[in-house]
């Protein structure tokens, strides 16, 4: 009897470790971009920080080499169907591949005249020489007095909708105008992958009391247009994509050939992306730490220089705050 309610006392146990364990893990593993989720009772401190990444820095252009861009990773496997974008950091809403693609192009301008040759008397129907003495020759007049490409003839229809007739039985004609075809569309053009060389990471520096040490967890990578390209006429840098830094890694991971890390010391030692990040083998700089204003360090602090000498100091408070955990 006595071995009976033993059993049962194990099993009630067994049955609550294992709620807890279920109800631990939807809660820590929820849908945050993080790959190695740690459970919030483990957490005695966290900080969400953003950071920017210049793939063109010379500690960063392993990501970057000739035809395995990471950002020529991130688009293939967009429109392979294979990853997911986000409209922004807080992973709610999605974009389709085809609003990826398009955050991801430029649109030509249209051929404008300059106000030196408006000066000079040339109006925007003088562009392409269709239109006057310098290029091809000017339409022909129609009967009507307008041009020929504005108007045609064609039989003239009664109200069932045959052409009408004269007495002698001829099919009579007439002039009707016909509305100018609509200017071509602007040409799409999508960045070539060396464009695209920012990328904002936002991670959380969680110190795990159980292990006793500070982690860098990413949540999420940001592919940005920098604000540099000429045919950025924005001026300012534009999200193309928001990625969980989870669904990165499972991307990385089943492309090995492409998502490398270029060893330039040794090719038979090439690393997959996602190690380079799990070891932090890239150089970046703090924009923007939690806040209540949500603002960025820049705007803080009153302007981009003030912003990169708060980045710096920010960085080397946050070492010195774990240095001091183990301060006795």
């Amino acid at each position: 009897m006595k071995s009976i309610h033993t059993l049962a006392a194990v099993a009630a146990g067994l049955s609550l470790s294992l709620t807890a364990s279920a109800q631990e893990q939807a809660t820590t593993a929820s849908s945050t971009g993080s790959h190695r989720p740690i459970p919030p009772s483990d957490q005695m401190f966290r900080k969400s920080i953003w950071r920017q990444v210049d793939l063109r820095e010379k500690q960063n252009k392993p990501m970057f080499s000739e035809g395995k861009e990471i950002s020529r990773v991130i688009l293939d496997a967009v429109k392979r169907g294979e990853l997911t974008a986000y409209k922004n950091d807080s992973l709610t809403s999605t974009y389709t591949p085809q609003e990826v693609q398009g955050n991801a192009s430029y649109v030509d301008e249209a051929v404008k005249l300059s106000d030196e040759e408006k000066a000079a008397g040339f109006s925007q129907a003088d562009l392409g020489g269709g239109g006057d003495d310098w290029g091809a020759p000017k339409p022909k007049k129609g009967a009507t007095g307008a041009t020929a490409a504005t108007t045609k003839r064609q039989p003239k229809l009664g109200a069932n909708g045959k052409p009408l007739k004269d007495k002698k039985g001829k099919i009579i004609y007439e002039t009707v105008a016909v509305a100018p075809p609509p200017p071509p569309a602007p040409v799409g053009n999508e960045y070539r992958p060396k464009d695209l060389y920012e990328m904002e990471v936002k991670e959380d520096m969680i110190f795990d009391k159980k292990r006793s040490r500070m982690y860098h967890d990413i949540k999420s990578i940001t592919l940005l247009v920098p604000s540099t390209l000429p045919t950025n006429v924005s001026g300012i840098e534009k999200p193309i994509g928001t990625f969980k830094y989870s669904d990165l890694v499972k991307v990385f991971r089943a492309n090995p050939q492409n998502a490398i890390w270029f060893n330039a010391e040794n090719d038979a030692q090439h690393k997959n992306l996602a190690d380079a990040f799990e070891l932090w083998l890239f150089n970046s700089y703090i924009t923007k730490v939690s806040n209540a204003g949500d603002s960025r360090l820049d705007d803080i602090y009153g302007g981009a220089q003030q912003g990169i000498l708060a980045a710096q100091q920010t960085a080397a408070d946050l070492v010195e705050y774990e240095y001091n955990l183990w301060s006795f």
